[in-house]
């Protein structure tokens, strides 16, 4: 088992509700031009789950699940950074208010420069809910860190999720990872360039057919860890050759230019220190038994 700090990570009640979708007034434009009216982000989404394809949606940017706020009015301030920042991917959400009380979920990652957080709940759970829902999110996980792997940094990762991952050691100084998809550099698009990855998620560029299919891009999975190849997160997200980062798809393709399939970090070095082993059964839904797992 590898080695980590977990007996000092803290954890700590998080409290957030559902967040109505947001749509804006008019049409928008796709990669080729072509205006759309579609529904996509945030919501308590009641037919789209963690194991389900990212793909062939009559919607953008759709999340599965229940998308959560801690206040919807300030999306880039407390205490929504908070819950954004603090809650990690793996982490139990329970509804604490409703029809729905004591039922729980699991927190699949964030979505947005720092607006929201997603939490994966079975449909006759969704069914009962409202927007007027409590939820409480046990967070645990930032700092967590690899004893003896200094060089590969964590975000956003539950410790015990860590430990379900089926990452084993090389002998050699690296690990290796499973993941569904190896993501070439030149497909990560919107969220490049931001200087935090403790919060939102950065998107996969799906506008060009041949790269798709040559990359089996179009069998991502909602809650499938992915390797993104030469990119570095270690301190925001950038373009560095022989980097890898591990990560988790949570919201579905795109029409808009420059998106895609997005993707929340969980793991990153900035040199080869991360061997990515393709594995079809290699997300969230399969370890932690929810969604279609």
């Amino acid at each position: 088992m590898l080695k980590t700090n977990k007996d000092r990570v803290v954890e700590m009640f998080l409290a957030c509700k559902p967040g109505m979708p947001r749509v804006g007034l008019g049409w928008r434009v796709d990669h080729q031009g072509k205006p759309f009216l579609l529904p996509g982000i945030g919501g308590i989404t009641l037919n789209v789950e963690v194991g389900d394809s990212a793909f062939g949606l009559a919607g953008d940017h759709i999340e599965p699940g229940v998308s959560c706020t801690a206040n919807a009015e300030k999306p880039n301030d407390f205490p929504n950074n908070s819950l954004q920042i603090l809650s990690c991917v793996g982490n139990e959400a329970k509804i604490v208010s409703g029809e729905a009380k004591g039922e729980t979920g699991t927190v699949i990652g964030h979505h947005g420069g720092s607006e929201h957080i997603i939490v994966d709940f079975p449909r006759p759970v969704k069914e009962k809910m409202t927007y007027d829902d409590k939820i409480q999110v046990r967070a645990k996980g930032q700092g967590l860190a690899l004893t003896d792997y200094p060089g590969i940094k964590l975000f956003n990762l539950d410790p015990d999720l860590l430990e379900k991952m089926k990452i084993t050691e090389t002998g050699k100084g690296t690990l290796r990872v499973p993941v569904t998809t190896k993501v070439p550099a030149a497909c990560m698009g919107s969220g490049v360039g931001r200087a935090h990855v403790g919060a939102g998620d950065y998107d996969v560029m799906t506008s060009d057919p041949d790269t798709v299919k040559k990359f089996n891009l179009d069998q991502m999975r909602f809650g499938d860890f992915v390797a993104l190849m030469d990119h570095d997160n270690s301190y925001g997200r950038a373009f560095v050759q022989g980097a890898v980062s591990i990560g988790i798809v949570v919201h579905s393709n795109c029409l808009l230019a420059g998106h895609g399939p997005g993707i929340s970090t969980l793991m990153t070095c900035p040199e080869s220190l991360i061997e990515p082993v393709i594995e079809p059964d290699a997300n969230i839904g399969a370890l932690l038994g929810i969604g279609k797992g």
